[in-house]
């Protein structure tokens, strides 16, 4: 099988079901943003982060291929279970989260993006899940699964905890604003 099939050229591309659509299409969009999202992630762990964070973002990286996967086939999920991401996935990025909450002091002010390089690189991995939020609540309420969404937002939530953990394990000083 080549990698290029040429289909694309007259910019459109075909989603699971067989339908050919434009690339500018929202759907694409949206699975775009959680291809770029996953990319990033993988831009984290090349640049190192602890065994921990390690474990908690390879978890995240299949659940996004998974949620990129069900966005690409509307029908993916009744299909094919492990495309859907359930509320038990949701609930695994809430106790990553107050896990490594724990290790933190509260916040007092907002903090300004930054830090030691990993932490840097995953507050870009936020905003970046962000963007990929706001693409899949743009499909319209029942375009996707509830889940779908409150895991996406859960993560960015995920991503700004373990960004501060970084810095604080590194012994990097967050800047506020």
């Amino acid at each position: 099988m080549k990698i290029y099939t040429r289909t694309g050229d007259g910019g459109e591309t075909g989603l699971l079901d067989g339908r050919r659509v434009s690339k500018a299409e929202p759907r694409v969009d949206a699975y775009g943003e959680v291809d770029e999202l996953n990319a990033c992630l993988g831009l984290v762990l090349s640049a190192g982060v602890d065994d921990d964070l390690a474990d908690v973002l390879g978890g995240v990286q299949e659940r996004l291929f998974a949620l990129g996967a069900s966005l690409a086939d509307p029908a993916a999920g009744a299909r094919d279970p492990r495309r859907a991401v359930a509320g038990s996935d949701v609930a695994a990025l809430e106790r990553a989260i107050d896990r490594l909450e724990a290790e933190l002091t509260p916040l007092r002010r907002f903090i300004l993006p930054g830090g030691h390089p990993s932490a840097a690189a995953i507050h870009l991995a936020r905003a970046v899940c962000r963007r990929a939020e706001r693409r899949m609540a743009g499909l319209g309420e029942g375009a996707i699964p509830q889940d779908a969404i409150a895991y996406v937002n859960r993560l960015s939530d995920l991503l700004f905890v373990m960004a501060r953990a970084v810095n604080a394990r590194a012994g990097v000083t967050e800047r506020e604003w």
